[in-house]
């Protein structure tokens, strides 16, 4: 089986989209990450869910937990929507980490062994232009490693 085989089409992001918009984007289609692509629709990076939390998240309170400590639960709750017109360009590094990529004729091991080196629940499947035709997240890597025995 190789990685076209089991890509799907996710909803991407791009470097100008709100930041709030990334998180809705990932909670309401229950996604690992999220993919950023360029204008051209090439992966520009790959963000696990943690980095997309790691956006929403004002820097002040991600350097001192206890800062966090000091804001009542009702604010606690709401702080990801104090974002006001932060782009996710604006969260991402000045050098972003290069995108977790495939080519579709990659393999099941060639894509796992990607995952778990990188640590990225989310892998973006290019074509030869680099144009994203697809994404495998763990989930439906696991699935079609579960359901494909020898001889299958």
């Amino acid at each position: 089986m190789q990685a076209r085989d089991i890509a799907v089409n996710l909803p991407t992001v791009t470097a100008d989209d709100p930041v709030t918009k990334a998180v809705r984007v990932m909670a309401v289609g229950r996604l690992p990450g999220l993919i950023v692509v360029d204008d051209a629709g090439r992966p520009r990076t790959v963000l696990p869910g943690t980095q997309v939390l790691r956006l929403a998240i004002p820097e002040s309170y991600q350097a001192d937990p206890a800062l966090c400590r000091a804001v009542d639960e009702s604010h606690a709750d709401l702080f990801w929507q104090e974002l006001g017109n932060l782009t996710v360009g604006d969260c991402l590094p000045s050098q972003p980490a290069r995108p977790v990529l495939v080519q579709p004729d990659a393999n099941l091991l060639e894509v796992a062994a990607l995952m778990a080196r990188l640590r990225s629940p989310l892998v973006a499947v290019i074509d030869r232009d680099g144009t994203l035709i697809g994404a495998i997240t763990l989930a439906r890597l696991l699935t079609s490693l579960a359901v494909v025995g020898p001889g299958d």
